[in-house]
């Protein structure tokens, strides 16, 4: 345990700074937008139990677990609308103080299973009593819905031990095709109020 502790403490460290700092981006939003494109930020280190089933099932040797682990330090970023989530993305771009190192778009490419998400792997430095660390950490955004739908097969794949049988498979597709139906509509409505706010505005100040 004495090991884990010292392996896991920096990207303990990395979580909590990166959620700050991400939380601040969400308050910078206050009062210049229709909303903020950052709805809320989670964020947690992997269990070493996870890690080391996840070690063995890519047959990851144990002094290669930092560059071959990408989502040991996990953080998640939930939007209101889907087209918030490229925003985030731009924002996350735009930063000097991490490294982007990968990013998989599974919104437009989704998984087989229905999965949608948007993951950015960045490379993040850790200020340690020893000196500068840099970490892997994973950065998600995702909507509320992809967010709901993704928390209930994660939790069916933990019950059924990741052998989900044909018939539920099916239907949580058909789920994930209905809550991405879902994130669009709502995007479509946000839009149609800021262009009536719009045009409310400007019908206001030419009556004045």
């Amino acid at each position: 345990m004495d090991h884990w502790d010292q392996f896991l403490a920096p990207y303990k460290q990395a979580v909590e700074e990166l959620k700050v700092k991400l939380k601040g981006l969400r308050g910078q939003f206050a009062n210049q937008r229709f909303h903020s494109p950052i709805e809320f930020v989670t964020g947690r280190v992997k269990p070493v139990a996870s890690i080391l089933v996840k070690a063995n099932l890519k047959n990851i040797s144990m002094d290669k677990l930092e560059r071959e682990i990408q989502d040991i330090a996990g953080l998640r970023i939930m939007c209101q609308f889907v087209d918030d989530i490229q925003t985030v993305v731009q924002l996350l771009r735009n930063r000097n103080d991490f490294r982007i190192v990968e990013e998989r778009n599974y919104i437009h490419h989704k998984k087989p299973s229905g999965y949608r998400s948007y993951h950015v792997v960045i490379e993040y430095p850790v200020q340690m009593v020893d000196g500068e660390k840099k970490i892997l950490a994973e950065i998600q955004i995702r909507t509320l819905a992809m967010n709901f739908w993704a928390t209930i097969e994660h939790s069916l794949n933990y019950k059924y031990h990741g052998q989900i049988p044909d018939e539920i498979k099916k239907r949580l597709q058909a789920a994930a095709e209905a809550a991405f139906h879902l994130d669009e509509q709502m995007s479509e409505i946000k839009d149609e109020i800021q262009e009536a706010q719009v045009y409310f505005k400007k019908n206001r100040e030419t009556s004045e």
